[in-house]
C-alpha cells in the first residue's frame, strides 16, 4: 500500500525525528506542537532500537490529525525536517475504545522498560514527578494580570512569556514560535523557571506570534501568558 493510500484516522504517524532528545521531552515538545490542532488522546514514542525516531501522536478527531499532517509535514522539529503520514494501524486506545486492541504495541513497551531498567536513570529528570500527555505536572499558582497591568508595556519585538510549566526548555520553545515569521531567538533565566523572553525582528512580527499563542496550553494546567516585555 502507497503511503497516499492508508485511510485518514485519528493517529499520525512521524519520523525522521532527532534520537538524541530524551523520550519525556520529546513527547512534552510533541505534545506542545500539536496539540494546536486539536485534543490529544496519547503519545507513543519508544526508545528502542527499532522504533527510535519515530512516534505516534493519537489525536481524538480526524479532521484534527488530517490539520496537522498537512500543515507540519517537513518542520523543522530539533533540526529535523518531520516526515508525517497516517498511521497504518490504530493506535491502543483508539483499538480499545473500538474493541479491536491487540497487545503489540505494549510488548514494544516492555521490552523498551527492561532495557531502561538495565541502563538505570540518566538525568534528574528522569527521576522527578512524571509529566505524561494527559498530565503534566500540578497546576501553579500563577494569576492573570490586571488590564492596567498588560498595557504597561509598550509594543516592541520582545515578548514575555509567563507561566510556563517547570520542564520547558528553549527548544520547546523554539519549535512553537518559529513557526511565526521574524523569530530570532528564546532566552530563559535558569534562576526563574516558568517565564521566558523571544524575540523577534519587529513589533508587528511579535504581536502577530502573541495573538496566536496567547493561552496555548504547553500542558493542560499551564496556559501561556504572554505580554511585550518592558525596556
Amino acid at each position: 500500500m502507497l503511503t497516499g493510500d492508508i485511510p485518514p484516522n485519528q493517529t499520525i504517524y512521524i519520523k525522521n525525528l532527532n534520537e538524541k532528545v530524551k523520550k519525556e521531552e520529546l513527547k512534552r515538545s510533541l505534545y506542545a506542537l500539536f496539540s494546536q490542532y486539536g485534543r490529544i488522546v496519547d503519545i507513543v514514542a519508544l526508545k528502542t532500537a527499532k522504533l527510535r525516531g519515530q512516534a505516534w501522536v493519537v489525536f481524538s478527531e480526524v479532521t484534527a490529525a488530517s490539520n496537522a499532517v498537512r500543515q507540519m509535514q517537513n518542520f523543522p522539529f530539533y533540526d529535523k525536517p518531520m516526515r508525517i503520514q497516517y498511521s497504518k494501524s490504530k493506535s491502543d486506545c483508539i483499538a480499545k475504545a473500538e474493541g479491536t486492541y491487540d497487545k503489540k504495541k505494549k510488548q514494544e513497551e516492555k521490552a523498551e522498560k527492561k532495557t531502561r531498567g538495565r541502563e538505570g536513570p540518566q538525568t534528574a529528570t528522569g527521576n522527578g514527578p512524571r509529566a505524561d500527555t494527559n498530565g503534566g505536572p500540578p497546576a501553579s499558582t500563577w494569576q492573570p494580570k490586571s488590564a492596567a497591568q498588560e498595557a504597561a508595556a509598550e509594543p516592541n519585538n520582545i515578548l514575555f512569556i509567563q507561566n510556563l510549566p517547570y520542564e520547558t526548555t528553549c527548544m520547546m520553545l523554539e519549535v512553537l514560535f518559529k513557526q511565526y515569521p521574524g523569530f530570532r531567538e528564546v532566552r530563559m533565566i535558569e534562576a526563574k523557571p516558568g517565564i521566558a523572553f523571544v524575540e523577534f525582528e519587529d513589533d508587528m512580527q511579535s504581536s502577530v506570534a502573541m495573538q496566536a499563542l496567547q493561552g496555548f496550553k504547553i500542558t493542560p494546567q499551564n496556559p501561556m501568558a504572554i505580554t511585550y516585555a518592558k525596556k
